[in-house]
């Protein structure tokens, strides 16, 4: 037997000498005919130890030298491509592995594009087509080495996962298409469908490894490359344990043997492409039951950490959960981890609002699949949720509350009267409610043989009255404040705003007395428009004898928080009349600038938001656009161009709607504290004095209010409540916008630096997105502040 290993070890000297000596032709083939003998498989002839003597020691030098022979030249030493053909043969029929590893790491230390790396890459795809890299994965998972041990095996598999990374860096435009990841990686996909043929035909009578498989679509995974593997692997393999067990049994030892570091890239991978819950199943089996990495990812990293993963992925992965009795204790520990989560005051203060909804998404779900009924030492924890999502400031936390609550109530109580709140209908609440399976409202009774006939067109009719309305204002404060005609007290309400704007001077009179009706009247039928109506007269009575009523009793004892918001949606409407020029109101105004620094304010309340006459929201962003030139330009001859310099009419009075509004802001009251539970109306205030700041553009008092509001700000600036912060914010810019460019940087250098640090760590730290946004417009309002300067300096 030595003297056979000897007569290897001789034929293989000599054909390396050979070919790195000679230049014949003929004498170069023969010698590698005499080495290609030993591969041929010919077992009559060639012993097996013979064979094994020369694939594992000596074939990985001999390829090593036929790569650096190769050239143009030496190809040419045999006419017809003879050579060329013997060339490609020797690494398209020898050991996958040694071949793959040889052509990689020669093609990786190739310098640009050249003759030798082309003519690799060639065969490269040759040796990809004819389906070695199945060879190459089979002979491993034959092999049985313990995990770990094997250097070839690590670096064979680097090479697999990280092959279209090498050849692009090496080829770059010159790279074939079958390297690029969008066709390679499902290329590789379906050759591991291929190897787990050859595993599950073997299974009856040999042993064999499937790990390395495992590792290979763990890094795969691990780089990013999900969609486009598991895009093959997730199909071929659902389609194949239907109706087999022992390709089930594979399937779950495939992912059993996926290393932890990748455990979470293959999992959440196979929660987002699998088209259902029992696919899902199917694939994984009890694998969260059995992989402690696999169980964190699916019941905490996916669920708590993350929030980037589409409803579909969500609920793949709770019906994943629900699907059998063992991982249904997982499903109720993942709802209390949730419930814990979702009513925790610090986390709805400091987490985003998409990963708040994210979380309610998951609550929801899960609701989906328990009765309640059943799990009542939960209903504590989910009402104090509840009510910590309903008291937030931020409106689309409290929706979320909202529909959660209703989930709720309907599980509990199936049978009887449903609860049901009033919220915006959205995408996101449109989404959280088709999770929970919400069914549309009663539609009525069916329609009657009576509805196939027109109806009468009474649109233009008017309900006759026989009460005469009041034509002096006396008379008006009389009627809403001691009659008993109810019928009466509508008509005076209705007329009660013109007959103001018409009668200034007796409304002065008594306009101290008129605002106090007005801001505590109650609505005592059911009167449409009665809030919008009873805001105008409040509105109009401000504009004629302004704001000191309003504004001393913001900060009084004994009112309610909705009258103290009422107050600020007032101060603002006022304050926008008065600032708005002449020529603005009769000029046809388009809809929002799309102009690329927005500062729309936060939503005032509903009943103000749906008052379409007082469309504040659109005049300033039409300031915005005159402002900011730089990202959205102005038409010459805009009526914006013509108004800009015109008086501002809110100049002489704009101190009384806003210096006694920040003076008190930190003294609580018994039943009023802006700084600890009523964040809400400290948010609005906070929006409010935003808000007059920008209506005090061209004004005397610009350059005091901007001191005050800076100093107002910097108190407030680390407040935990976001929709306080973007209130802030947004003061930050109506400051950059209505005080002058020169006396910014002359009055508040120091102020301003400061301030821009804070930008800085808000638009890159904080929680909130709208607080991100916002920060960074104030910081390109900032820089153009700057460049303004310098070019009027110049």
């Amino acid at each position: 037997m030595d003297s056979e290993l000897s007569q290897v070890r001789h034929t293989m000297q000599e054909a390396l000498q050979t070919l790195s000596s000679s230049s014949d032709g003929v004498q170069i083939s023969e010698a590698l005919r005499s080495v290609k003998h030993y591969l041929n498989g010919l077992q009559n002839i060639v012993p097996p130890r013979e064979r094994e003597e020369c694939s594992k020691i000596h074939f990985s030098t001999f390829l090593q030298c036929l790569v650096n022979k190769l050239s143009p030249d030496w190809l040419e030493l045999l006419p017809a491509g003879q050579l060329e053909e013997l060339w490609d043969s020797f690494f398209l029929e020898s050991p996958a592995d040694q071949a793959f590893l040889v052509l990689m790491e020669s093609i990786i230390v190739t310098a640009g594009p050249s003759f030798r790396l082309m003519k690799m890459s060639q065969v490269l795809t040759k040796f990809l087509k004819r389906g070695r890299l199945v060879e190459l994965m089979w002979e491993i998972c034959q092999q049985q080495v313990p995990r770990g041990s094997s250097l070839l095996q690590e670096t064979l598999l680097s090479k697999v996962v990280c092959l279209p990374d090498h050849l692009g860096n090496q080829m770059k435009e010159h790279c074939p298409s079958l390297f690029f990841p969008q066709n390679y990686f499902p290329l590789l996909g379906e050759e591991m469908i291929q190897v787990l043929q050859k595993i599950s035909d073997s299974l009856r009578g040999s042993d064999c490894s499937i790990s390395f498989l495992s590792q290979i679509l763990a890094k795969v995974c691990i780089h990013g490359r999900q969609k486009e593997i598991l895009g093959v692997l997730v199909p071929r393999l659902t389609e194949l344990t239907q109706a087999d067990c022992i390709w089930q049994r594979l399937s779950w030892r495939l992912m059993e043997c996926v290393p932890d570091r990748g455990m979470e890239a293959v999992v959440s991978g196979l929660l987002q492409e699998a088209p259902g819950a029992k696919v899902l199943s199917q694939l994984l089996g009890n694998l969260v039951m059995k992989n402690k990495k696999a169980q964190f990812v699916v019941t905490r990293k996916c669920l708590l950490m993350q929030y980037r993963y589409p409803t579909e992925m969500l609920q793949n992965l709770l019906g994943y959960l629900a699907l059998d009795s063992h991982r249904r204790t997982l499903l109720l520990q993942v709802l209390k981890d949730l419930l814990e989560t979702w009513g925790s005051r610090s986390a709805i203060k400091h987490s985003p609002v998409e990963q708040q909804l994210y979380i309610s998404k998951s609550s929801s779900s899960i609701l989906f699949f328990f009765c309640l009924a059943f799990i009542s030492e939960l209903l504590t924890t989910m009402m104090g949720g509840v009510q910590c999502h309903i008291e937030s400031s931020l409106p689309q936390v409290r929706h979320l509350g909202m529909i959660v609550a209703e989930t709720i109530s309907s599980r509990i109580h199936s049978e009887g009267p449903k609860l049901k709140f009033q919220y915006e209908e959205n995408t996101w609440t449109r989404e959280l409610l088709s999770l929970v399976n919400v069914k549309p409202a009663d539609p009525g009774p069916p329609a009657s043989g009576d509805d196939e006939f027109v109806p009468y067109d009474m649109t233009r009719d008017k309900e006759l009255k026989n009460t005469k309305a009041p034509v002096y204002i006396r008379d008006c404060l009389e009627a809403l404040t001691s009659s008993e005609d109810v019928e009466r007290w509508e008509v005076t309400l209705q007329v009660l705003e013109s007959l103001i704007q018409r009668n200034p001077a007796a409304t002065r009179e008594v306009s101290t007395e008129l605002a106090k009706v007005l801001l505590h009247l109650e609505e005592k039928t059911s009167m449409e428009g009665f809030e919008m109506l009873r805001r105008r007269a409040l509105v109009a009575v401000t504009i004629i004898d302004p704001v000191q009523y309003l504004t001393s009793q913001f900060y009084a004892m004994n009112y309610s928080l909705r009258q103290r918001m009422d107050i600020l949606d007032v101060l603002i409407l006022a304050a926008q009349e008065l600032s708005s020029p002449k020529s603005l109101e009769k000029a046809k105004i388009p809809g929002p600038v799309e102009a690329g620094i927005q500062l729309s304010p936060a939503p005032l309340s509903p009943s103000l938001s749906r008052v379409p006459s007082e469309d504040w929201r659109r005049i300033v962003e039409e300031r915005i656009k005159n402002k900011t030139r730089r990202f959205a330009k102005v038409e010459p001859g805009s009526y914006m161009e013509k108004s800009a310099n015109e008086p501002n009419k809110l100049n002489s009075v704009v101190g009384y709607f806003f210096f006694p509004l920040i003076q008190r802001f930190d003294r609580p009251l018994v039943t009023f504290d802006l700084l600890g539970e009523d964040s809400l109306v400290l948010g609005r205030l906070v929006h409010t004095v935003g808000i007059l700041m920008y209506f005090a553009i061209n004004t005397t008092a610009a350059v005091p209010m901007g001191k005050a509001l800076l100093e107002f700000v910097w108190a407030l600036r680390f407040h935990t409540d976001a929709y306080v912060r973007q209130g802030l914010l947004y003061a930050i810019s109506s400051i950059l916008l209505s005080v002058p460019a020169e006396r910014l940087l002359e009055d508040m250098t120091e102020e301003l630096l400061e301030t821009r640090s804070w930008l800085a760590a808000v638009a890159e730290n904080d929680p909130d997105e709208d607080c991100r946004k916002l920060a960074m417009q104030a910081l390109l309002l900032m820089e153009k502040l700057k460049d303004k300067l310098q070019i009027g300096s110049s």
